[in-house]
């Protein structure tokens, strides 16, 4: 069978842990050159190294995904490495502390929309001129299923993960006409780094909200990733896609 995503060219940001890392590799597998790109320089290098010894192709660029400056870079040394940019998977976000809105951090609020909403609209806006010049491309964006829904005492999460949403639409529809589609994936409770700091380690009250009575794997989200980059997914654009295990059917 032939790969989903051969001879396409790709960047994940977050890609040191977690639900990037799982995308990065999951989009080599399927034969993708592939930048890895994050703030961890140790954990970047093995990964590059890992996909290189599995036959794939990649290069890491350590990146903050809040510096403009950072994510140009990436995209530029992108082109020079692979010649074009055809997928993108804006994957980088953070957890957010819990209170009441009347309660919330400045800084903390600043650093949260940062983290998980400016970094998705730089990400696309050095993504975007490039697949134009390579004649369309696809666009992952990460939200959560709080994206879809609200929660007391998470006001920086989900109003951040709110945000994702609308510009992930906002710009299906701009770009609809350029053959570039623009997607974002809703995860629910995920076995990540993240969500252990989250749920503090109690990954079973974590899945007590799940309709499937489980959390999720990184490989199961990796693998929605990899199809809605390919051309499996052709006519799908402006989708807000959970991966949840049924917490939006519940929600209705």
């Amino acid at each position: 069978m032939a790969m989903l995503l051969a001879g396409k060219v790709g960047i994940v940001t977050g890609a040191t842990a977690g639900l990037g890392r799982a995308a990065a590799l999951a989009m080599a597998r399927e034969g993708a050159a592939v930048t890895v790109a994050g703030r961890n320089l140790d954990e970047g290098h093995k990964l590059r190294e890992e996909i290189t010894r599995a036959g794939g192709r990649a290069i890491f660029e350590q990146m903050d995904v809040t510096i403009s400056d950072d994510i140009e870079r990436t995209v530029a040394h992108t082109i020079e490495a692979f010649g074009r940019l055809d997928i993108a998977y804006n994957n980088a976000g953070v957890e957010s502390p819990g209170c009441p809105v009347h309660e919330l951090d400045i800084d903390a609020v600043k650093h949260s929309y940062d983290v998980n909403v400016h970094s998705i609209f730089l990400s696309m806006k050095y993504e975007i001129p490039q697949m134009l010049k390579a004649g369309g491309g696809s666009i992952v964006n990460a939200t959560s299923i709080w994206g879809l829904d609200a929660s007391p005492g998470r006001a920086i999460y989900v109003s951040a993960k709110h945000a994702i949403c609308g510009l992930t639409k906002t710009a299906a529809l701009e770009l609809a006409e350029n053959n570039i589609r623009v997607n974002a994936i809703a995860p629910g409770p995920i076995l990540t780094p993240m969500l252990l700091r989250d749920w503090k380690g109690e990954v079973d009250k974590a899945a007590a909200i799940v309709p499937m009575r489980r959390v999720g794997r990184a490989e199961e989200v990796a693998d929605v990733v990899v199809w809605l980059c390919s051309d499996r997914s052709s006519f799908i654009t402006g989708v807000i896609l959970p991966i949840d295990g049924g917490i939006a059917a519940r929600m209705g």
